[in-house]
């Protein structure tokens, strides 16, 4: 960890409630409602957000699944997303969502009328929209927690902590 956290406090809490709680409480209500007020798909939701945390190297994001009604996405999901030009396991719309996801990050200067052409054959505008909104989200977010060495002991409340820095 790149912070000195006090003996006894929990460092998510510390970091973003205590130290900045004028920026920390609101970047944590608009992380989390990404995932509670999202209208989109599961998969292309998870491509997207997974092939962000592949780009930061957050451990928490890469072990992290979202569930909705019980449901998350299958084991092998992860290397698909690492794959998502080639994979078979895609459809457009969710091939898309990495596309994007990857291309926001790295390139965004490149996102083209190509690009823009494919993007709203297979999305309306109120999804592009929340979908840059969640991937500006978890970028910032995902990376800040790597960046200060948090992700190796973030935890959502009710949530697990993540398990050790894995290569991906």
């Amino acid at each position: 960890m790149n912070l000195d956290i006090p003996e006894g406090k929990d460092a998510i809490e510390y970091v973003w409630g205590e130290m900045v709680p004028g920026i920390g409480i609101a970047a944590s209500h608009f992380s989390l409602s990404v995932y509670a007020h999202t209208t989109l798909g599961l998969r292309e939701f998870e491509a997207a957000r997974l092939r962000i945390a592949q780009i930061n190297g957050c451990a928490f994001c890469l072990d992290w699944r979202t569930e909705r009604d019980g449901q998350k996405v299958e084991e092998e999901f992860a290397d698909a997303v690492t794959r998502w030009r080639t994979t078979d396991a895609f459809d457009d719309r969710t091939r898309l969502a990495a596309e994007y996801a990857e291309r926001y990050a790295l390139d965004h200067h490149g996102l083209d009328d190509e690009f823009w052409t494919r993007m709203t054959a297979h999305y309306s505008q109120l999804e592009i929209v929340e979908l840059s909104m969640s991937l500006g989200s978890w970028l910032a977010f995902g990376r800040l927690n790597h960046v200060l060495g948090l992700d190796t002991v973030c935890r959502l409340p009710s949530g697990p902590s993540p398990a050790p820095k894995r290569a991906f």
